[in-house]
């Protein structure tokens, strides 16, 4: 290698090594509800419309697992799968991210304290007759369910902790993606999207 090549390399100092943190950390957006109630398709419409990025917390188990997530439900009791699932959420660190949950993550206080943490929590409501007919469009979403349990019974008793939890709680049965999206934009304090300062 020349001298001159040499020194080019070492005085580039483009590309990600140049990208730093953010000075303070900028707050997350973590969307919650029940399977079916649109949390990836409403996230990811969120994230364009604010330039952030965008994570899916079942992917992330996934991704662990190297298998699909209803095959890591079926491999597990209910219990040890909402012991994972809130390991995973529990490690997340994260900022300017729209998350969206697994819906049973709402199980495990541990793991909703930590999202609490990264950003306000946005509930997309949506009715059981919703939740039953785009399940059973795609059916191999990975519930929870312990043996015995119907989608009606872990519908009833998730929808006290959605609203224990929840910082706003967004009606998304009669809303399209995109004004699910201006919806809660609209109504996040500003604080929660605002752009992250740097300066010192």
């Amino acid at each position: 290698m020349s001298a001159s090549s040499s020194t080019a390399v070492a005085t580039d100092c483009s590309g990600p090594s140049s990208i730093t943190a953010p000075v303070r950390p900028s707050p997350c957006i973590v969307l919650i509800g029940m399977a079916g109630a649109g949390k990836s398709t409403i996230g990811e419409a969120l994230a364009r419309r604010l330039d952030w990025a965008f994570m899916d917390s079942d992917h992330l188990i996934e991704a662990i697992y190297g298998a699909r997530l209803q095959d890591v439900t079926d491999a597990l009791s209910k219990d040890d799968f909402l012991d994972v699932e809130a390991s995973v959420i529990s490690s997340i660190k994260a900022n300017r991210t729209v998350i969206a949950t697994g819906g049973s993550v709402v199980y495990r206080e541990k793991a909703m304290c930590h999202l609490a943490t990264l950003g306000p929590l946005v509930h997309l409501a949506v009715p059981l007759q919703t939740v039953e007919e785009r399940i059973a469009r795609n059916p191999q979403r990975g519930l929870a369910i312990a043996p015995g349990q119907t989608l009606r019974d872990i519908f009833l008793e998730r929808q006290d902790l959605y609203t224990r939890y929840a910082t706003l709680c967004c009606e998304a049965s009669c809303k399209t993606p995109q004004e699910c999206v201006n919806w809660i934009v609209s109504n996040l304090p500003p604080e929660a999207i605002a752009c992250d300062d740097t300066a010192p």
